[in-house]
């Protein structure tokens, strides 16, 4: 003889959705854990809009970082109609943001460079800036780098 208890089964299934509920809660709190650039990213649209020094420095701050309110240099650079090994392995890291450096080929552009005064380990040092690529008062690609010798070269943010 076998018998099948409903008020039984009703409970063990209730736990079941509870615990799937409860695995769902912590998978969110875990993946909320981005970097600055993420989170901004997350929050709001990017405004890329780069036709103002007040422009340039509203989209940084969306990015998730501070820099000196003056650039270091301000450059106009051509975006070579052919890519070497270089332009392309720049443009890869380009691409983590969303951006096509290829679209551009061929044109001059104006590169801005600022010191961040915030970056995570190096608050107070001159390594670190922060690199915006401007085409037609529109922000196309950037990075951040340091100029340490061993330094780095990151996307302004990952999509």
């Amino acid at each position: 003889m076998f018998i099948l208890s409903l008020k039984s089964l009703k409970g063990k299934m209730l736990l079941l959705v509870a615990a799937v509920v409860a695995a769902v809660i912590v998978l969110v709190i875990m993946n909320s854990g981005n970097t600055p650039a993420q989170a901004s990213q997350a929050d709001s649209i990017l405004n890329f809009s780069a036709d103002t020094q007040e422009n340039r420095l509203n989209f940084i701050s969306q990015i998730g970082y501070t820099v000196e309110n003056e650039p270091i240099s301000v450059k106009e650079v051509l975006i070579p109609s052919e890519f070497d090994e270089i332009y392309t392995q720049y443009n890869q890291l380009q691409l983590e943001s969303g951006f096509d450096l290829s679209s551009y080929s061929g044109c001059a552009v104006k590169k801005w460079t600022y010191k961040v005064t915030d970056y995570p380990g190096y608050e107070n040092s001159d390594a670190i800036q922060l690199t915006l690529l401007v085409y037609k008062g529109k922000i196309i690609g950037g990075d951040i780098c340091s100029t340490e010798l061993d330094g780095f070269m990151l996307p302004l943010f990952t999509k």
